[in-house]
């Protein structure tokens, strides 16, 4: 667990930090989930979108790209541009990865890092360690 500790010290551990959790949970991930918990770090993902009901659409469980971008852009353009969040199950394609960053330019805003669980997608993780934000390593097995 301490290296999901040096994750956030290495982010600063601030409310304010951005990460994203690429792939399916795994032991990592949920050991991110909680230290951002700890911090009180908002947890994004489209099925909770559409749990919490700020979609009137299907949204993304119809399986329709378009409705999982419709739903997040909805999200993220509706925050304040200071909160910290980990978004989880999203971008879970390359297009979606690049849509994404191009909401973050929109808005000057960055992530801090990505963090890939198991099955994550290859093109989404080689986007995000070609922009230097893949954190490799510092969710090594215990």
């Amino acid at each position: 667990m301490d290296a999901i500790f040096d994750l956030f010290s290495l982010l600063g551990g601030s409310a304010r930090t951005k990460l994203l959790l690429l792939g399916s949970s795994d032991f990592r991930t949920e050991e991110v989930m909680d230290r951002a918990r700890s911090l009180q770090i908002e947890h994004v993902s489209p099925a909770e979108l559409t749990r919490r009901g700020i979609s009137r659409s299907r949204g993304p469980a119809d399986g329709n790209e378009a409705s999982t971008l419709a739903l997040l852009r909805r999200w993220f353009f509706s925050r304040k541009p200071d909160a910290g969040f980990v978004l989880t199950d999203f971008p879970a394609t390359l297009l979606q990865a690049k849509v994404f960053d191009e909401w973050l330019d929109a808005r000057g805003e960055e992530i801090d890092a990505a963090v890939a669980g198991s099955g994550a997608a290859g093109p989404v993780v080689g986007h995000y360690r070609t922009l230097g934000l893949l954190v490799e390593g510092a969710c090594a097995a215990r």
